[in-house]
C-alpha cells in the first residue's frame, strides 16, 4: 500500500485465532442451556456482525480466546464461493458468543488502535489483496500468511485515534441513511398488513388461488449452459439481484442468436416477475427495466393475468412470509435446492379486488420515491466515505 506513513507487515500488530470446530451433534438451531451463539460467514454483512440466523454450540467446546471481544474482527476464511472469502465484520462490544471453523478472528495487539485496524479491513487495498491471493492460488481458503503479510501504514497512536474518529462520524451518517431506508421498508410492510390483513388468517376472506391459476405462463430459463460472449444480451442469474435490486457489475452476456433460441421458451419482459427456483428459492423481483435480457434456469419468469393481479402487488405477495413458507415446503434437495415449476404453481396466493391492489401500489410508489432520494444520498455518502478512508491510509488527512 502506497502511503506517506511507514508500512509494516500486519502480523506485527495482530493475533489470529481459529474458529470453533464442532460436530453436527454439538449444535442446536435454537437457544439452549449450556450453549452459546456461533457466528458463520452469513453473519458477516456489510462490514458488521449480524446476530440473526445463528446456530448454538456447546460452550464446553469454546476456548476463552474464542469468545468475541470488543474490537475483534471476524473474517470469512473458507467458503465454496471465492467472493465470500475475506469479508469481515468488527465487534463493537464484548459478546458471549464465538465463531465457526470456516471463520477466523483478528485481535489487535496493544501496539495498534483496534478501530483504526477495523477500517483497514474495509480498504480497497485489503479487498484486492485478498482477492488476488485467493484467486491466484486457485483455492477458497484464507491462510494466516495471507493476512500477516499485508502491509499496513502505521502513523502515531494519536493520529490513528484521529483517523478512527473521523471515519466513525462518516460511518454514523451512512448508518442513519440505512436506518431511514429500513424504516420505509417497514412502512411498506405495515401498509400491506393494514390493507390486506394477516395473509395466513385471511380475515378479509379474500379469494384464494394457486399461483398457476393467476399466471398465464410460468417458465424457467434455458437448462443448458450457454456460450458466453464479450458483449451482447445480458444473461441474468440470481447473483445479479442483490437486496431486491439489479446489479449488473459482473453480468455475463450471450449472443443475439442464442437469445432468439432461448426466447422461444422463456422471454422475460418489463412488467413480468422473476422468481428464484434454484439454490436460494422463493424470492420475487418485479421487472421494472425495459431491456432485452435472458435468465438462467434458476429463475422463473411469471407472466400474470393483468385482469386479476397487479404485478407489483403480486411481487409483494410472493415475498411475504405466507408465500415464502410455502415455497420452502415445496423446495426439494439440500445441496442442490430446487423449486420445480409444477410445485411452484401450487403456491397459494390471496386475490383481493384489483382496485384495492392498485391503491396499495400507488402508496408503495410514493414510498419508493422517497426511498430513491435517500438511496441517492446514501450512495454519495458511501462514495465520500471510501474516498476519505483511502486518503486517511495514504496519509493525506493528518500530518504525523
Amino acid at each position: 500500500m502506497l502511503s506517506k506513513y511507514k508500512t509494516y507487515p500486519l502480523g506485527n500488530f495482530i493475533e489470529q485465532i481459529r474458529g470453533v470446530s464442532y460436530k453436527k451433534s454439538d449444535v442446536s438451531e435454537v437457544p439452549k442451556e449450556g450453549y452459546i451463539p456461533l457466528l458463520r460467514a452469513n453473519n458477516i454483512q456489510a462490514g458488521k456482525l449480524v446476530f440473526s440466523d445463528v446456530i448454538y454450540v456447546k460452550k464446553e467446546l469454546v476456548r476463552d480466546s474464542q469468545l468475541i471481544k470488543k474490537g475483534d474482527i471476524v473474517i470469512a476464511a473458507s467458503s465454496g464461493s471465492k467472493e465470500v472469502v475475506g469479508k469481515s465484520g468488527q465487534a463493537h462490544s464484548d459478546y458471549d458468543c464465538s465463531f465457526g471453523a470456516f471463520c477466523k478472528l483478528i485481535r489487535a495487539k496493544e501496539n495498534i488502535n483496534p478501530r483504526f485496524l477495523g477500517y483497514f479491513f474495509k480498504t480497497d487495498y485489503y479487498s484486492s489483496s485478498i482477492s488476488n491471493s485467493v484467486n491466484g492460488a486457485n483455492i477458497n481458503n484464507l491462510r494466516n500468511e495471507h493476512i500477516d503479510n499485508l502491509l499496513i501504514p502505521i502513523p502515531s497512536v494519536s493520529t490513528q485515534e484521529k483517523i478512527a474518529n473521523v471515519l466513525d462520524k462518516a460511518q454514523e451518517l451512512i448508518d442513519k441513511r440505512k436506518a431511514q431506508i429500513e424504516a420505509l421498508d417497514q412502512l411498506t410492510q405495515s401498509v400491506f398488513l393494514e390493507m390486506f390483513g394477516d395473509l395466513k388468517n385471511n380475515r378479509y376472506n379474500w379469494p384464494i388461488a394457486e399461483l398457476g391459476d393467476v399466471c398465464i405462463s410460468i417458465k424457467d430459463g434455458p437448462h443448458v449452459s450457454p456460450k458466453y460472449t464479450q458483449k451482447g444480451i445480458p444473461f441474468i442469474s440470481v447473483n445479479n439481484i442483490i437486496n431486491n435490486k439489479w446489479d449488473f457489475t459482473n453480468v455475463k452476456y450471450i449472443s443475439e442468436t442464442d437469445y432468439e433460441i432461448f426466447a422461444k421458451r422463456c422471454k422475460p419482459e418489463k412488467g413480468d416477475i422473476l422468481y428464484t427456483k434454484g439454490g436460494t428459492t422463493g424470492f420475487a423481483k418485479y421487472i421494472d427495466i425495459d431491456i432485452k435480457f435472458m435468465n438462467w434456469v434458476h429463475l422463473a419468469v411469471l407472466k400474470y393475468d393483468k385482469n386479476i393481479m397487479d404485478g407489483i402487488f403480486l411481487t409483494h405477495m410472493l415475498n411475504s412470509h405466507f408465500c415464502y413458507a410455502q415455497s420452502q415446503k415445496y423446495t426439494r434437495g439440500i445441496a442442490n435446492r430446487d423449486l420445480v415449476l409444477s410445485q411452484m404453481k401450487k403456491i397459494k396466493v390471496l386475490v383481493p379486488p384489483l382496485e384495492r391492489q392498485k391503491k396499495f401500489v400507488s402508496i408503495v410508489e410514493k414510498i419508493e420515491s422517497q426511498k430513491a432520494m435517500i438511496e441517492s444520498s446514501l450512495t454519495e455518502l458511501e462514495n465520500n466515505f471510501n474516498s476519505l478512508m483511502q486518503r486517511a491510509f495514504k496519509g493525506e488527512l493528518f500530518n504525523d
